[in-house]
C-alpha cells in the first residue's frame, strides 16, 4: 500500500472505528488491514435485501470477522424499496444505517473501502451528468457528518492492488452479481473505461490528477460556503435576503442552500440535487414549502429556512 494510505491509517490508531464491510474485495481487504493494524475496530455489514444472496453474504462476512477476531454487526434496510433510482436510494439508506449505528455505539469514525477505481468511476459518472466542481472533485478522503468522520483510506489504492493483497493474504470475498449488471451506470463505465486510455491516451493517473486538482478548488469553495452559511444561521434558523441568494454564482448558490438545509434539517447526507433545484425555482417568488425536513418560506424579498415544527416568523430568534 502507498504512503498516503499508511499515513491516514496511523491517524486513527487511538480511535474507535466502524468498518463498513459488504463482503467484496475492497471491504474485505480493508477489514483485514484494520484487524492486522491493531485498530480498535468493529465491522458492520448492511443487508439491503435487494439480492437473493444478500443475507448469506452478510453471514459470510460475520464468519470471516470471527476468524480474525473483529466484532461484527449486521444492519438491515427494511421497508418499501423504490422502483427507480435504486442505486442512490440504497447508498443513502446504507449511510443512514451506518451513521445511526456509530451514534448508538459512540463511534466517531466510519471507515469505508472506496478506492481509486471508484474515484475515477464517480468522476466519469458526474461528468456525464454535467456536474460542476463539487461533483467532479470526486469522493473525499475524509468527511464529517453529524460529528462522525467518514474516512476512506483506500482512495489512492487501485482495485488491482487490492486484488493482489487479497490473493497474497488468502482473503476470501464474495462477488456481487449487481457489479456485472450494465443497467447500472457505474457498471457500464467500469466495463468501458479502458477505451479512454486505449483510444485517447487518457490514463487513470491523469484522471486522478485532475480529480485532486478539482478537490483543492472544492475545498476553497467549501470554506466560502461555510462562511456564508454561518453569516445567516442563528439558533438553527436562517434568514436572508433573496438578493443574497441570487447574487451568487449558480454553483455556490446550490451548495449554499444545500448546506443550510442539511444543517437545519440535521440530515446525515446533503439533500438530493433535484430538491435543491426545485427549491431554487420556488424561491423566485413568494412561497412556503417543506423540503429536507425544513420549512422554507419567502415573503417579498426575505427568505426564511427553519426546521419542521419551528416558528415560521421572520422575527429573529432570541
Amino acid at each position: 500500500m502507498n504512503k498516503n494510505f499508511n499515513d491516514l491509517l496511523k491517524s486513527y490508531k487511538n480511535r474507535r472505528i466502524a468498518v463498513a464491510v459488504s463482503g467484496g474485495i475492497d471491504s474485505m481487504a480493508l477489514m483485514h488491514i484494520a484487524a492486522n493494524s491493531g485498530l480498535n475496530a468493529v465491522a458492520v455489514t448492511v443487508d439491503h435485501g435487494l439480492r437473493e444472496n444478500s443475507a448469506s453474504d452478510a453471514k459470510f462476512v460475520e464468519q470471516i470477522a470471527a476468524k480474525i477476531k473483529i466484532p461484527h454487526y449486521i444492519l438491515h434496510w427494511t421497508g418499501t424499496k423504490p422502483k427507480t433510482g435504486i442505486e442512490d436510494a440504497a447508498r443513502r439508506a446504507r449511510y443512514e444505517l451506518l451513521l445511526d449505528f456509530c451514534r448508538a455505539h459512540d463511534i466517531k469514525v466510519l471507515m469505508t473501502a472506496h478506492q481509486a477505481d471508484d474515484q475515477i468511476e464517480t468522476f466519469l459518472m458526474n461528468l456525464g451528468r454535467g456536474s460542476g466542481v463539487y461533483g467532479l472533485a470526486g469522493i473525499r478522503a475524509e468527511l464529517t457528518l453529524d460529528g462522525i468522520t467518514i474516512a476512506r483510506p483506500l482512495l489512492d489504492v487501485t482495485r488491482a492492488e487490492l486484488i493482489k493483497y487479497c490473493k497474497n493474504n488468502k482473503i476470501e470475498y464474495v462477488h456481487d452479481e449487481m457489479n456485472d449488471d450494465e443497467n447500472f451506470t457505474r457498471v457500464k463505465i467500469r466495463k468501458n473505461r479502458h477505451i479512454l486510455e486505449d483510444r485517447l491516451g487518457i490514463t487513470d493517473a491523469r484522471i486522478l490528477t485532475a480529480i485532486h486538482s478539482l478537490g483543492r478548488v472544492r475545498d476553497m469553495l467549501e470554506d466560502d460556503v461555510e462562511e456564508l452559511v454561518s453569516s445567516v444561521l442563528i439558533n438553527n434558523r436562517a434568514i436572508f435576503s433573496e438578493k443574497f441568494l441570487t447574487d451568487m454564482p449558480h454553483e455556490l448558490r446550490m451548495k449554499f442552500l444545500s448546506r443550510i438545509l442539511q444543517k437545519i434539517g440535521t440530515l446525515p447526507y446533503p439533500p438530493r440535487l433535484e430538491k435543491i433545484e426545485r427549491a431554487i425555482i420556488c424561491l423566485e417568488n413568494d412561497c412556503k414549502f417543506t423540503t429536507a425536513r425544513c420549512i422554507v418560506r419567502r415573503v417579498q424579498s426575505n427568505i426564511l429556512i427553519a426546521a419542521e415544527g419551528q416558528s415560521c416568523s421572520f422575527r429573529k430568534a432570541k
